[in-house]
């Protein structure tokens, strides 16, 4: 298709889908302005979303550099979706003494609210600079990627504080696992699922090439985990079942400072915009924190419609007990976690849990 033919359907797809974050920011003029290289760049950001119109961000990032190389339209997307200025820039900091308003000693026990045990988890995105995105990957680099990240899993492995295992789902590598295997680990919620099922992940060339060059390390206790080949290189996340967010936070900073010091990996960052993820939903901290809650009453009619209604203003989403666009547990459990990635810091992202979570449990509390 044309260039011409092209601008012409974004116009369309636009006038018809006024939801659709990237082909509502897509300027003509500025795109006028590309070299014929970097327009070609451009529209391969936009594709997922062109071919999926429905969708509400509607693009995803190729190359490390493109939010920067891109910033006249970038900088306009993530104003939309994050609510910010197109001027804003992230800062990182994992520091809770800078965050105000918390318990005396930085303790964010969520017993002292008057909750339970719950399932606690967060998790960051993280991208290798010295590779294209995984919308814009070869089949070779995949696997180049995968090879390289084993290095990094040979130290965990051999750390008494991690040990645990590699499985790879690349056909006829030492760590391939069978298919049996594989399912055993999506069930356990420790692998993730098949990509190529997912239209937006197909269109945006993020699902190229499955199964090569994905795969997941689980540590010896399978509360830190480090998926590699998902929609982001590494998908890092750490999991507890207590009531101490700090356990789960200070563990994956801890684990995330290992990686980052082993030599060869230099995660991609952008200055003005922070830690650079295929999705701008994530780009900053690239951080989502949550904590599996029952909320019975909030959810007594089947649905998590009254515990959104309540979430929102508190700057909290709720996905159901399995994730996104899965039902709730069978007693009210919902996930919940703060909406907010970038122009906020990581300490702020934990915080603003527990402080939202102390709000919800009232709510709930309240509830008839």
């Amino acid at each position: 298709m044309t260039f011409t033919a092209t601008l012409a359907k974004i116009a369309d797809l636009a006038a018809q889908y006024p939801n659709n974050i990237s082909l509502q920011c897509f300027d003509p003029i500025y795109f006028s302005t590309l070299p014929e290289a970097d327009k070609k760049r451009l529209l391969q950001c936009l594709k997922s979303g062109i071919e999926n119109p429905q969708s509400e961000m509607g693009c995803y990032a190729c190359q490390p550099s493109d939010y920067d190389d891109f910033r006249p339209f970038f900088s306009k997307a993530l104003a939309a979706y994050h609510k910010v200025s197109d001027t804003a820039k992230q800062v990182n900091d994992w520091s809770l003494a800078h965050v105000q308003g918390l318990p005396k000693g930085g303790v964010l026990d969520l017993s002292d609210l008057g909750l339970p045990a719950l399932s606690m988890r967060v998790r960051v995105g993280r991208n290798l600079a010295d590779f294209p995105l995984p919308a814009a990957m070869t089949q070779t680099q995949r696997v180049a990627l995968e090879t390289r990240m084993m290095a990094a899993f040979e130290v965990l492995m051999a750390d008494p504080a991690y040990g645990g295992s590699y499985y790879s789902l690349t056909p006829g590598t030492p760590n391939t696992i069978d298919t049996q295997t594989y399912q055993d680990l999506v069930d356990a919620h420790l692998m993730f699922k098949d990509m190529s099922a997912d239209s937006y992940l197909v269109s945006g060339g993020l699902a190229a090439h499955w199964p090569h060059g994905r795969g997941c390390y689980v540590s010896s206790d399978r509360r830190f985990i480090i998926w590699v080949g998902e929609e982001d290189h590494l998908r890092i996340m750490c999991m507890e079942h207590g009531t101490v967010l700090n356990q789960v936070f200070d563990r994956l900073k801890t684990a995330l400072d290992v990686v980052s010091g082993i030599d060869g990996l230099s995660f991609a960052t952008s200055q003005d915009y922070g830690f650079v993820t295929s999705c701008p939903t994530n780009l900053g901290t690239a951080m989502r924190a949550s904590v599996h809650i029952p909320l019975p009453k909030l959810t007594a009619d089947g649905t998590d419609s009254k515990a959104k209604a309540i979430a929102k203003p508190l700057g909290l989403s709720v996905r159901g007990a399995g994730g996104e666009h899965t039902p709730i547990g069978a007693d009210g459990t919902v996930d919940i976690s703060p909406s907010a990635r970038f122009c906020i810091t990581e300490a702020q992202i934990i915080a603003a849990l527990y402080k939202g979570l102390a709000k919800l449990k009232a709510q709930e509390d309240s509830a008839v």
